[in-house]
């Protein structure tokens, strides 16, 4: 019953924004920083998106940063949104899959630290956050960022795109690595909340063993551990129960993917793909597909209807005063 309830919902929630039902609380630590974070999802309210309440900053004030591909400032290991003087939010990938992957466009997070916490280093802790909360399905009809005109980037042997897809947000990544234990993998789906569940959300970070000296000196991977990361030696898997999945490594990039993507600040309609892609990668298909007006539209959910150019200034906003909540 509680699946067939979920289904109803999120076939709502594809036409209809949506929101927390309740605030919940997750604590844990940053798995760069190593420090102890704590994070408060909150409800919004129709059209609010996605944002971060940064609080805990030195001069006493909060920072408030929309999570964005325009507030991105760096994409080295994860992707940092807001300026790191005056206030960021580090690894912010895995939790906003989760909101992406669920189908969830209004939220505002709390965090008194410079980093979301890793906990296992997937998005499942996330869901289960979320599912904790509840869903609660708004009056207002959903938003859609149309590709419209294939949008592409190469570095190295590397590259992502984005295609016309008016069906679906569709991801086919495909990873290639000199090691025996990953080699190359590939992995495609259209993303629904059903399928992320199930097929992408548990799915960890992952790092090498031989690189963790060379991170930490970089002041990165401080928090890291079996615990939380996927780690590679030189015969194997470390971590004492194994992977998740038997290619564990691609959906955890499917999973980055979505998280990265959904900084274009409305919900995709395209189709992407990339071939030994990242972060960097990521942010790069969005700068790229943002570069041109004709390279997108914005629809409708409901009516399918490309809007006037005042809505889309509107959904375009990225930058809101600071402001404050109560304090709990």
């Amino acid at each position: 019953m509680q699946g067939s309830r979920r289904e109803a919902q999120s076939s709502q929630s594809n036409r209809s924004q949506a929101t927390l039902s309740a605030p919940v609380t997750l604590v844990g630590i940053g798995v760069h920083s190593g420090d102890q974070v704590k994070m408060i999802l909150h409800p919004a309210e129709v059209n609010h998106g996605i944002a971060f309440l940064r609080t805990g900053l030195p001069d006493g004030m909060d920072r408030l940063i929309d999570a964005r591909h325009l507030a991105v400032t760096a994409t080295e290991l994860c992707t940092v949104i807001g300026d790191r003087e005056t206030g960021a939010v580090a690894t912010i990938e895995h939790l906003i899959a989760a909101f992406s992957g669920l189908n969830i466009d209004n939220v505002l997070v709390e965090i008194d630290g410079p980093e979301v916490p890793i906990l296992d280093g997937s998005s499942a802790p996330f869901v289960d956050a979320i599912d904790q909360a509840g869903i609660t399905v708004q009056g207002a009809p959903r938003r859609y960022l149309k590709v419209l005109k294939p949008v592409r980037v190469v570095q190295g042997k590397a590259f992502a795109e984005l295609l016309p897809n008016d069906r679906a947000f569709r991801l086919d990544v495909e990873i290639d690595f000199a090691t025996p234990v990953i080699g190359r993998q590939r992995k495609a789906m259209d993303l629904s909340p059903s399928i992320f569940r199930r097929e992408i959300s548990q799915a960890r970070d992952f790092g090498f063993m031989r690189d963790v000296e060379k991170l930490w000196s970089a002041g990165f991977a401080l928090g890291a551990s079996l615990e939380n990361t996927v780690v590679i030696g030189d015969d194997g898997i470390m971590n004492p129960d194994g992977l998740r999945y038997a290619d564990e490594f691609v959906r955890h990039k499917l999973l980055d993917a979505v998280g990265d993507l959904s900084l274009a600040g409305l919900p995709l309609l395209g189709t992407y793909r990339s071939y030994c892609g990242g972060h960097r990668m990521n942010f790069s298909v969005l700068e790229a597909l943002f570069s041109n007006r004709s390279n997108y539209a914005v629809v409708d959910a409901v009516r399918h209807r490309e809007m006037d150019q005042t809505e889309l200034n509107k959904a375009n906003a990225t930058v809101r005063p600071t402001q404050r909540i109560p304090s709990h």
